[in-house]
């Protein structure tokens, strides 16, 4: 369709829209047939037939077969648009689930997502940059966009992801080492799947991603948590965690942690997977922040580089850098676990989305994407400078510095979870140190994005809680 006719389409539509909110149109009321109103507007037949398209799509008009286009009656809202959204109660516990449903709207707190949310605000990214490569996807692909894809994704995303990891020193083949997914998130849940059952014994640090703990519940596994210092795991608590609990699994961030920002350094790299083969389990490591790691390139120690995808899965994605909404992610694994994870992924959805992978994929082969994720890295840089400096001259302190990284591990110099109920009352949603342990135990800690920085509302707030 030509620009001046999708103009012509809107105007009239919208027209009809108006008159038909405003009850000059009622309901029942049969619209001029397309020939006739394509007279009394100057315009096409074809512009009128997408009019009304529209139209029917908004549930404003009903088609009937053989007689026209009728005006639809008007329903009762289920819920009250205008109704003022209420903040949540919290419950009796502030756990994963209050969390989720208040960062992702079934009981909104207004003004919370600068201050909590695990993506950065949309300004901050590129939409630009997605959009053109959603744009070149529809118009080259067409009808391949149709079916359902590739089981182990599409094969040139692949391509590209491998030959990434092979920079990386990480020896992964397109087509026997790599699996895409609906996001980390996804691959996560994949390998869990597949892996543990009722009973089973899974090693995640401490404080670690709270979403991971829910996750692993509801398959019935045993959380341990491992106390995760600045250069990585508590090596001892490791040794002898593994040894008295025999686990399947250990789920780690080894670069750019969630919550704190911290690295892993090369020993403690060698002494995990050191401890991982003397007592027999895998180890999941999971990328998601990794790129914001200003040596996220080959000069960066990676499990999987050390192990040669032996012991350890590793998880990437493109949410935080790239588009969240487009929930494409990755798992990078050995022959046997990549077959294995790929049916049990077609048991569950099928494929996923193809449509997704080649906007990804088309980011990536134009070659933007790298100095684009420098550019994002930079601005979370000096973010995390300029947050660092007001939470400290807020009274907050800060045990060790994160090396990189969208967030700050701040100690709130009382419970967090009862801050973060005052910060709830506020508007604003605090994630508590509590949620990122495995135990729930009490934490005087919590994770502070630094997408607050120029959020002076939010600081106000923050001062105000001391």
């Amino acid at each position: 369709m030509h620009a001046a006719d999708a103009t012509l389409v809107a105007q009239l539509s919208q027209d009809l829209a108006r008159r038909i909110e405003d009850q000059g149109l009622r309901p029942g009321t049969r619209l001029p047939s397309i020939r006739q109103m394509a007279e009394q507007a100057s315009v096409s037949r074809f512009t009128v037939v997408e009019a009304y398209e529209r139209l029917v799509a908004q549930g404003l008009v009903q088609s009937r077969r053989g007689a026209g286009f009728f005006v639809q009656a008007r329903r009762a809202p289920l819920v009250d648009q205008n109704a003022k959204v209420t903040k949540p109660n919290a419950p009796a516990q502030l756990d994963t689930r209050w969390m989720l449903r208040s960062l992702f709207g079934s009981n909104p707190i207004d003004g919370a997502m600068p201050a909590s949310a695990g993506c950065l605000p949309p300004d901050w990214l590129d939409a630009d940059l997605v959009a053109g490569a959603l744009r070149s996807v529809g118009r080259t692909a067409q009808a391949r966009l149709l079916g359902y894809g590739h089981p182990q994704g599409y094969a040139p995303l692949r391509q590209q992801l491998a030959a990434l990891l092979q920079t990386q020193n990480v020896p992964a083949h397109p087509d026997l080492h790599l699996l895409t997914t609906s996001g980390v998130t996804h691959g996560l849940d994949l390998v869990a799947r597949l892996l543990v059952q009722p009973g089973d014994t899974v090693l995640v640090e401490d404080p670690a991603w709270y979403v991971i703990f829910g996750r692993l519940a509801a398959f019935g596994a045993r959380v341990i948590g491992v106390p995760r210092g600045p250069n990585g795991p508590d090596m001892a608590w490791l040794e002898q965690a593994a040894a008295q609990h025999k686990p399947k699994l250990f789920i780690t961030n080894s670069t750019v942690h969630n919550p704190t920002g911290y690295g892993l350094s090369a020993g403690s790299a060698y002494d995990m997977l050191r401890v991982a083969e003397k007592h027999d389990f895998m180890i999941v490591e999971d990328l998601t922040y990794a790129e914001f790691h200003p040596n996220s390139g080959s000069s960066l120690t990676r499990l999987a580089e050390l192990d040669r995808l032996n012991r350890v899965i590793l998880a990437g994605g493109f949410a935080k850098t790239l588009a969240a909404s487009l929930r494409v992610g990755w798992l990078a694994a050995k022959e046997d676990l990549v077959q294995r994870l790929s049916d049990i992924k077609m048991l569950g959805g099928l494929t996923s989305s193809e449509l997704s992978e080649r906007v990804v994929h088309r980011v990536l082969a134009d070659g933007a994407y790298r100095r684009h994720v420098e550019r994002v890295r930079l601005r979370v840089d000096e973010a995390r400078t300029r947050c660092l400096k007001r939470l400290l001259k807020l009274g907050y302190t800060v045990p060790y510095e994160p090396q990189a990284g969208i967030f700050i591990w701040t100690d709130c110099g009382r419970d967090s979870e009862q801050l973060a109920r005052e910060a709830a009352e506020r508007g604003l949603l605090i994630p508590p140190g509590s949620l990122f342990s495995p135990t729930q135990a009490p934490s005087r800690m919590a994770r502070i994005s630094v997408a607050i920085v120029d959020e002076e509302a939010v600081w106000k707030e923050l001062a105000a809680l001391k």
